[in-house]
């Protein structure tokens, strides 16, 4: 099991250039790529696109940015240099601000550095770059595993306690019927009707207990359980799975709880449903 949530970070050297790359993915119906990159790279995005298609589904966003390594800075621009310091610096001392650090930062943008300027990159300069989005990929995946690993377990947490309240409710149901069948000849012992037709009786009896019998709903949950359990052990990508099958549950929780007619099997009722949400909430987030 995989979360889509996921980091990355890598970094690599080509041709002079320094290049940092981020790759954040986010839960997302369908795979949504979203990358931003320098303009030496822009012929290149359809390829790094195909390289993200193992990442199947989530809200991926890409940053690749462009430095000087410090190998090879180039020729300094020193009119410019002088020009945007004497800029900055005449904006801090209005301002107040230290200005020790100034000369560094500036000498940190690449745009200082007159170096020459490729549209595209070449294949040799490339190979470093794919190399390194390769590995940011793979830590994605392993980022994701990890998370996935965590919600497995938080998601096998709230299917016991559900499976445990189920477990709980077949105490009460014989309580259930007793009342039933009471609150039956209580009324005909309040009525007017002086005598009761005995296979009339127990028809309407039958009838009655037929309608809050919930049999099949707690076997179906328990069904459902077992296949929540066993998709999320046996199954990769299955969390839009995972989300069918929790409806099911809720579905017959519901039911359940519509027929309980006990105020006990109420009670399991709300805390069934109250885990179930809770599995729910952080369903969205498996891939």
């Amino acid at each position: 099991m995989k979360s889509m949530t996921g980091f990355a970070k890598q970094q690599c050297e080509a041709n002079g250039k320094k290049y940092t790359i981020e790759i954040k993915t986010l839960n997302s119906k369908t795979l949504d790529i979203n990358i931003k990159a320098p303009a030496t790279l822009r012929s290149k995005e359809l390829e790094l696109r195909t390289m993200l298609n193992p990442l199947e589904r989530g809200k991926v966003e890409v940053y690749i940015t462009e430095g000087r390594a410090d190998s090879n800075l180039g020729t300094l621009n020193a009119d410019l240099l002088t020009a945007r310091y004497q800029q900055v610096n005449h904006l801090a001392q209005q301002l107040g601000t230290p200005t020790q650090h100034l000369l560094d930062t500036l000498l940190a943008m690449p745009d200082i550095w007159d170096t020459p300027s490729d549209n595209e990159i070449s294949d040799d300069e490339w190979q470093p770059i794919a190399h390194a989005f390769a590995l940011a990929i793979d830590q994605v995946q392993q980022f994701r595993e990890h998370e996935g690993a965590i919600l497995a377990k938080d998601f096998v947490k709230h299917i016991d306690l559900i499976e445990h309240k189920l477990n709980q409710i077949p105490p009460y149901e014989s309580q259930r019927i007793e009342t039933a069948k009471e609150r039956i000849r209580r009324y005909f012992a309040e009525s007017a009707v002086k005598e009761a037709d005995s296979n009339r009786f127990e028809q309407e009896l039958i009838y009655y207990l037929e309608k809050l019998d919930i049999t099949e709903e707690k076997i179906r949950l328990a069904k459902h359980i077992d296949y929540f359990r066993h998709t999320m052990d046996t199954e990769e990508g299955s969390g839009k799975k995972l989300g069918f099958i929790a409806q099911e549950m809720g579905r017959e929780i519901n039911t359940t709880g519509s027929k309980a007619n006990h105020v006990e099997i109420q009670k399991l009722v709300v805390e069934m449903k109250d885990e179930l949400e809770k599995i729910k909430e952080q369903l969205g987030n498996i891939l």
